[in-house]
C-alpha cells in the first residue's frame, strides 16, 4: 500500500513538472514567434513605405532618359545651324 501512495504521488510530482515545463516552453516559443511575427510586419511596411517598385522605378528611368535624348537633339540642331563653329 505504502509503495503504491509513493508511485502515485511520484507520477503525479513527474506529470506537474512536466506539463509546467511544456508550457513555460510553449509560452516562450509563442513569445519569441510573436516578437519575429512583429519585425517582419514592420520590415513589410518599411519596405513598402521607402523603397520604390522595379517597373516604376524603369518608368522614370525612361522617361528621362526620352528628355535626355530630345534635349541631345535640341543641341545637335543648335550647333548645326551656328553660324560660328567652335
Amino acid at each position: 500500500m505504502f509503495f503504491l501512495v509513493a508511485v502515485t504521488e511520484l507520477v503525479v510530482s513527474v506529470s506537474v513538472a512536466v506539463c509546467t515545463g511544456l508550457g513555460w516552453i510553449t509560452s516562450k516559443t509563442y513569445h519569441r514567434i510573436n516578437e519575429l511575427d512583429n519585425r517582419l510586419d514592420a520590415a513589410e511596411l518599411r519596405m513598402a513605405t521607402e523603397y520604390v517598385a522595379k517597373k516604376d522605378l524603369t518608368d522614370a528611368v525612361d522617361r528621362v532618359e526620352a528628355h535626355m535624348i530630345r534635349i541631345e537633339n535640341k543641341l545637335d540642331k543648335i550647333v548645326i545651324t551656328s553660324p560660328h563653329r567652335y
